[in-house]
């Protein structure tokens, strides 16, 4: 037990100083399962030995969430309580700093019309937009972690006993987000450090476009004229460096809104909204989604796609290798904070405008100039595969390999 609480302890501290980053009197927000109190305590005490000022910890339930969204009427489904979306906009514009933990359960919303499930979520993120800009535009430190619960245990492992899952989700967790390691600060700053230097290669390369090539999916991204790789970390406008995701393998960017063409097939389920969506293809037409089929969740992946006009447009395309240490555990865990470290992924719906030059601090109208895609969702899906091969295409035509066999070339 003596290791494990020594390795949670270090979960905790990379969380606040490193992915967050916590800045001397900066707010923290904590936005959370109330399953998940015991380590919300932990990370409280590590925010303040930080130097924040505050600790804001917004509860949730998901139970009640499913509850709601059985029972409640219609109406009552397309509102968001406009308190809470004003109050962590009213933080993010304090300069509050943001960590959530993601905790997925895809069994707890079955047999919910997935109609009703949209609607929700409409609401969601249409009164939450104002809050998101701020998390988009990298003005405020943010990060995404998740610990495991009994429900999304039995999902990774079901063929293990109860507490088994649990304690093996655990080990998973601290090795991936090197959380084990025996200096876990170091040891990301070397791997920031790895990361950076794909991201200012591709950076220097200034592609026009990339085509991704892999059983079922044939598809070429162009890429904005302005576009920037971004990697592990990024800054905010005051200049803190934060890493928004943990764990992170990607080197993502932002793709011409109208300028993606072909079919691309996932290698990975995708869990979004309580509903798994697997084994699924999207054939693009000038950027836009025309043809959408899946094995598994075909209704809630058209209700994603009809969510508003930019959801059937990219908003990102990132590259991992298959030689990726999510990847190598050989673990599906039906969440996309782990399962699209282990794979090249793209993403429906809006794009971040800190992967363009100067896309911070353009206006609505200027970013949508140049190529960006607004929209309220934004869902990451895996497409790499062990035959997954990239080529990079530069303004004359010429292609340059980028991966071969699913590794960078």
């Amino acid at each position: 037990m003596e290791y494990f609480d020594q390795t949670l302890e270090k979960y905790a501290e990379l969380a606040i100083k490193v992915g967050l980053n916590v800045q001397p009197e900066q707010t923290v927000v904590i936005m959370t399962p109330i399953s998940c109190a015991e380590f919300v305590r932990k990370l409280t005490d590590k925010a303040y030995e930080a130097g924040a000022r505050d600790v804001v910890v917004d509860w949730d339930d998901d139970e009640v969430k499913a509850i709601r969204l059985r029972k409640a009427p219609d109406a009552t489904l397309e509102q968001y309580p406009m308190w809470k979306a004003k109050g962590l906009e009213e933080l993010a514009e304090q300069g509050a700093a943001f960590l959530q933990i993601y905790a997925p359960n895809s069994e707890l919303l079955k047999g919910i019309d997935p109609e009703r499930i949209a609607k929700s979520s409409k609401a969601a993120a249409a009164a939450r937009e104002g809050f998101l800009k701020y998390l988009r535009n990298s003005q405020v430190n943010w990060l995404m972690v998740s610990i495991p619960t009994p429900e999304w245990a039995a999902k990774v492992f079901p063929e293990l006993g109860a507490e088994e899952r649990i304690e093996r989700l655990w080990e998973m967790i601290f090795s991936l987000t090197r959380a084990d390691a025996e200096d876990p600060v170091a040891a990301w700053q070397a791997h920031i450090a790895t990361l950076t230097e794909k991201q200012q290669l591709l950076n220097s390369r200034r592609y026009k476009a990339i085509h991704l090539r892999a059983e079922g999916t044939d598809l070429t991204v162009e890429l904005a004229k302005r576009h920037l790789w971004v990697s592990a970390g990024n800054r905010t406008d005051k200049g803190t460096f934060y890493v928004p995701n943990m764990p992170t393998e990607e080197v993502f960017t932002m793709p011409e809104k109208t300028g993606v063409n072909g079919t691309v097939r996932s290698t990975k389920p995708l869990s979004y909204n309580g509903t798994l969506i697997d084994r699924f293809s999207l054939t693009f037409e000038n950027g836009k989604v025309v043809h959408a089929e899946a094995e598994q969740g075909e209704d809630m992946l058209h209700k994603l796609l009809d969510m508003d006009e930019g959801a059937r447009y990219l908003g990102e395309v990132a590259l991992v290798p298959y030689d990726s240490p999510v990847s190598n555990s050989n673990i599906i865990f039906y969440n996309t904070l782990f399962d699209e470290n282990a794979s090249c992924h793209i993403a429906l719906g809006n794009s971040y405008p800190f992967c363009l030059e100067g896309g911070t601090t353009m206006s609505p109208e200027e970013l949508l100039e140049n190529g960006y895609n607004k929209s309220l969702i934004h869902v990451d899906f895996m497409i790499g595969s062990p035959g997954m091969e990239i080529d990079g295409i530069r303004e004359d035509g010429t292609r340059e390999p980028l991966f071969r066999q699913g590794n960078w070339a």
